[in-house]
């Protein structure tokens, strides 16, 4: 029997299998089958004890909000804002007892303390030709001079501190009251002698109608250097814009300009009225949306239009309005809601007061506005805003104080 027969045939193959292959350094195998049954394979891969794993680290639960500084850009801006008086006293042919200057900025709003804008905005306070449906907040403060534009607007100055009075000619339109131009008129020299602020006169919203009763204002009301509230590209379109604008030239008057939200528009219609009156008699309304529903996008054409008229584009170089009342187009501003949103007189008020706030710190240089207590805080606020850097005195940096 060869080698291979016997390991082939007897037992304890292993040890001969060991025997064989001593010295062996190669060994090839031709024609070779194994029968494997359990099979265990052990691979060291180190020695002593495992060790245990590390305990995961716990995050730190923040205590406060993370604090972050502003330090404002220094630099200054190519364009400014142009200056736009309204109102005339009698020494410049109108009977104001006083008169208001907007505009002259050279910086966005507050931005720094060192370059605030050169004139607080003033306040308007709305008055209407006609009784209208108004929240019962708004009504309750005016119910006995509603009637009465010429008492409303005296009651808005000396009661409420309001320093310039809007007349809304609501009963022009033609689907209202279809008053004409004439009687608009009456309305306005009536409360020109009610008071002695400047007026910012408004329509119905009509181009044909607006046209004929600006028209009629402007030449009534000449030299008292009116607002007027407001044309239109409707008005190109229906060929009226030009009447109105040179009745504002021929009557020193100020026109305001109107479009929505969309500042193509806006330089469009101003270059249409740089054709009729110098830019210094130009006023922009951007368009104000009420809170909750597009205020943010009123903020940023606001924003952006003054951003690009302080860098040089003379076609917005205009100061700008706010018509903060329209925050009662809310229904939240008045909808008697469940009580965690608190009681509607007040959240009425809240509502205006932050349209207001809002677009004044976008840059808006005059507001129209109407509640009382909305009014009043929105002067302490400019107050406060406002106030000089005067030796000793704590300067005030809104863009980075702490509350």
């Amino acid at each position: 029997m060869n080698e291979k027969e016997k390991i082939r045939a007897g037992p304890g193959l292993g040890p001969r299998l060991l025997a064989l292959l001593s010295g062996v350094d190669r060994l090839e195998l031709e024609h070779f089958e194994m029968e494997i049954g359990d099979l265990e394979i052990f691979v060291p891969v180190g020695f002593g004890e495992r060790p245990a794993p590390a305990a995961p680290v716990q995050p730190v639960r923040p205590t406060e909000l993370i604090r972050e500084g502003f330090s404002p850009a220094a630099g200054t801006y190519p364009g400014v804002i142009r200056e736009v008086t309204l109102g005339a006293a009698k020494k410049d042919g109108g009977s104001r007892g006083s008169t208001v200057v907007i505009g002259g900025s050279t910086a966005p709003a507050f931005s720094s303390p060192d370059r605030l804008p050169p004139h607080p905005p003033p306040i308007a306070m709305d008055v209407f030709d006609m009784d209208i449906s108004l929240p019962k907040a708004l009504k309750a403060a005016v119910a006995d001079v509603v009637n009465d534009p010429a008492e409303w607007a005296r009651m808005n100055v000396d009661r409420f501190g309001a320093e310039l009075v809007t007349v809304h000619l609501m009963s022009t339109d033609p689907l209202i009251a279809d008053r004409s131009p004439r009687e608009a008129a009456d309305t306005v020299e009536e409360v020109l002698q009610a008071v002695d602020v400047p007026l910012i006169v408004g329509g119905c919203g009509d181009p044909k109608k607006d046209a004929e009763v600006f028209t009629e204002v402007a030449e009534r009301a000449s030299g008292e250097r009116l607002l007027i509230n407001s044309v239109t590209l409707d008005m190109a379109e229906a060929k009226t814009l030009e009447g109105v604008a040179a009745a504002a030239r021929d009557h020193g008057h100020v026109l305001l300009a109107f479009t929505g939200l969309e500042l193509n528009s806006a330089k469009e219609l101003n270059r249409r009225l740089y054709e009729f009156l110098p830019p210094e008699d130009v006023v922009m309304d951007l368009t104000t949306v009420a809170l909750g529903y597009g205020l943010e996008y009123s903020f940023t054409i606001h924003e952006r239009a003054r951003l690009a008229a302080l860098m040089g584009d003379a076609e917005l170089q205009h100061p700008t309005i706010s018509a903060s009342t329209n925050a009662w187009a809310a229904r939240e501003a008045w909808l008697n809601m469940d009580p965690v949103y608190g009681p509607r007189e007040i959240r009425g008020p809240v509502w205006e007061t932050c349209n207001a706030l809002i677009l004044l710190l976008a840059g808006v240089d005059i507001f129209m506005m109407m509640h009382p207590a909305a009014v009043r805080t929105m002067r302490d606020i400019r107050t406060w805003l406002m106030q000089p850097d005067t030796a000793g005195s704590p300067r005030y940096d809104w863009a980075s104080t702490r509350i």
